[in-house]
């Protein structure tokens, strides 16, 4: 093989591996797993007898700020009492935004 080809493919496989890193670092984390991190968090905090969450993410604004967010629920038993609550999941790091108890 001459030393142009060789040149030739190398950069193209150098310039679709960038290209695929860069995409790869764009997408969404899962909904289930964001879920998941919420779970491990309020479980935290004592036991959870359920939860759901959004499978289609939305954008919210908070501070100021832009964010792609999954918006869920958590179920908890607090004294013998079901309390609810609502939060958002950043959908590009799995941080937790925001939690509000609903009535």
């Amino acid at each position: 093989m001459d030393w142009k080809k060789f040149l030739c493919a190398a950069g193209a496989g150098a310039l679709l591996g960038y290209a695929i890193r860069d995409r790869l670092s764009h997408q969404l984390i899962k909904p289930e797993n964001a879920l998941k991190l919420a779970k491990e968090a309020f479980k935290q905090l004592g036991p959870v007898s359920g939860s759901w969450i959004y499978m289609k993410p939305e954008e919210i604004t908070k501070n100021s700020l832009n964010y792609t967010v999954y918006r869920g629920g958590i179920t908890r038993t607090i004294d013998h009492t079901n309390i609810q609550f609502e939060f958002y999941v950043d959908a590009n790091t799995g941080s937790i935004i925001e939690v509000t108890e609903t009535a």
